[in-house]
């Protein structure tokens, strides 16, 4: 998923792995992901957004820094190529797992974190998409809740 992601950032001229780039390459790799946004509209409406973003429509966001304020920017140079909120959002996504007991974040738990940064490029797809990121982090919840029951 994050090779994918890493891809769709070179392939639209991007400086850096947004969140919007995570969210999509999630839902094209990740069945679980899919299943989450409960029916079909919705879905569409954000893989039809994530496309036109691809193709251009999204150029405003070209050559800027995603930086939704999640975490202070960081000057590691092993975090080059990824956003500031990217970070976050992927450091959120392991949290999540480690509180199941789980070594690896799954993208159901890397959907969460991308759906709770209010500020994320994510989010804002989502909106766009007419998806509530709040309902769609609870659903998430709930559902990785579910999972781990034995």
């Amino acid at each position: 998923m994050l090779t994918g992601a890493r891809r769709r950032a070179l392939r639209d001229g991007d400086r850096q792995i947004d969140t919007a780039h995570l969210l999509h390459s999630l839902i094209e790799t990740d069945p679980a992901v899919r299943e989450a946004f409960d029916g079909g509209p919705q879905l569409a409406r954000v893989l039809g957004y994530l496309v036109q973003r691809s193709i251009g429509y999204g150029l405003r966001w070209q050559g800027s820094v995603e930086d939704s304020g999640a975490v202070p920017v960081v000057r590691d140079p092993a975090a080059d190529g990824w956003s500031p909120a990217a970070l976050a959002v992927l450091d959120d996504a392991l949290y999540r797992a480690a509180s199941r007991g789980e070594a690896r974040a799954a993208g159901l738990d890397l959907l969460a974190a991308l759906a709770t940064d209010a500020d994320s490029r994510a989010v804002e797809v989502l909106a766009r998409g007419g998806v509530d990121a709040r309902w769609l982090a609870d659903r998430v919840t709930v559902l990785t809740a579910e999972e781990s029951r034995p």
